[in-house]
């Protein structure tokens, strides 16, 4: 958390968090594992694969949210830079290292492409499965994030341009570009060498890689979560409960099953998701009933990050010590998974208070912007945040902080 944690926490989108990562957990279960048998291996293999997906869509959809929402005039473009790299910098390299170490025991091939890429979150931009994916599997997205990061004091200026009146035409600008990311990946990119993906048929690397990893592609999402918080600062979003928000993505993940490949990992598919993100702020902020704040779910989000890290190293080797050829029934499955998860919150838990928390409180905070020389718009009362009331009108706009946006 950054400042005045206490004046506006938005502890359902920290609960939401830790949905999200417990659903790319799951897809890993589903595609790395082969230890549940039966109809509930069956079962669990057509239902999640795309979870993950799904999960880092909302992950980078809220980072842009999130980011826009605590965003203050007078903020220092390199003390942002510094917050951020203090929070995904430290956490990501002492799983690399983690990560490393497993791979050189495991005798996995690395090349000196990785080794170069992959601590500096460079991998993501290589169009190459092995590099992309190389050391922790799932670092990949942070290699986006640091993207989104970068670019953030030059988009923000941007989405802040936007009359009210045409925010709604930047989702569907937004949504267009999502579907011509697809679209060109489809006809245009080179589809050989084929690729074979789980219930898709088959693709190249390349075309998954300029849908799924490619940074820039990723960024519309980041943009699309910019654009929604200031679509619900501006009271511009309709009224939509908590349930029904879940509803709608719920039916969109039962969509996206079905839906191209390219068209279901990411873009068009997080649209489903945004009703759920801005559901979860909205009932915080008018103090709306909201399972998603139960002090338990709140942890796990506040730990989610650091889980996301160690999961993909967890599931990994617990496949290779069950090995691929044992089964278990669904009890036996059970405890498995349980063990796997278990242990993932364990060093999730250890790598948050131990890295990530500590280097935060240490290097993370932000620093009071300069006094200003002249006089400005008026601050908002007993939070110093300068106020924009043209771009700013609704009775939830004196909100400013929410939780971390990590994938």
């Amino acid at each position: 958390m950054t400042d005045n944690d206490a004046a506006g926490r938005l502890p359902s989108l920290t609960g939401l968090r830790f949905v999200a990562a417990a659903m790319v957990f799951t897809c890993h279960i589903a595609v790395i594992t082969t230890f549940i048998e039966g109809s509930t291996g069956s079962f669990i293999a057509r239902t999640f694969p795309l979870a993950g997906p799904y999960g880092v869509g909302f992950f980078f959809v809220l980072s842009g949210f999130v980011l826009t929402w605590t965003a203050r005039a007078g903020d220092r473009t390199t003390s942002f830079w510094r917050r951020r790299m203090v929070k995904i910098y430290p956490s990501h390299l002492v799983t690399f290292a983690l990560a490393a170490v497993l791979g050189v025991v495991a005798g996995r091939a690395t090349g000196l492409l990785d080794w170069v890429t992959n601590p500096l979150l460079l991998h993501s931009w290589v169009p190459s499965l092995s590099t992309s994916t190389s050391f922790n599997g799932v670092s990949w997205s942070l290699s986006c994030e640091l993207f989104f990061y970068l670019a953030f004091p030059m988009l923000l200026p941007l989405v802040n341009r936007i009359p009210a009146s045409r925010l709604w035409w930047a989702v569907g600008a937004l949504a267009a570009l999502m579907a011509g990311a697809a679209l060109i990946a489809t006809f245009l990119v080179d589809d050989q060498p084929r690729l074979t993906i789980i219930a898709s048929g088959t693709l190249s690397f390349t075309q998954i890689w300029f849908v799924y990893f490619l940074p820039p592609v990723r960024a519309l999402e980041f943009v699309l979560g910019m654009v929604l918080a200031r679509i619900v600062r501006a009271g511009r979003w309709p009224r939509i409960g908590l349930l029904p928000a879940a509803g709608i993505a719920v039916l969109g993940y039962g969509y996206v099953l079905s839906a191209p490949y390219l068209f279901a990992t990411g873009g068009l598919a997080s649209l489903w998701l945004v009703p759920l993100i801005a559901a979860g702020a909205t009932a915080d902020g008018r103090g709306r009933a909201s399972v998603l704040r139960h002090p338990a779910l709140v942890r796990l989000g506040e730990l989610s990050f650091a889980f996301y890290l160690v999961h993909w190293m967890v599931v990994v080797a617990g496949a290779q010590v069950v090995g691929p050829d044992r089964r278990f029934g669904p009890l036996g499955s059970a405890l498995v998974v349980a063990a796997l998860l278990g242990v993932a919150l364990a060093l999730a838990w250890a790598l948050h208070e131990g890295v990530e928390m500590p280097l935060v409180r240490r290097f993370g905070r932000r620093r009071p912007p300069d006094r200003p020389r002249r006089s400005g718009p008026p601050a908002s009362p007993g939070t110093g945040v300068v106020r924009h009331p043209a771009r700013d009108p609704a009775p939830i706009s004196a909100m400013r902080e929410v939780v971390d946006p990590r994938a």
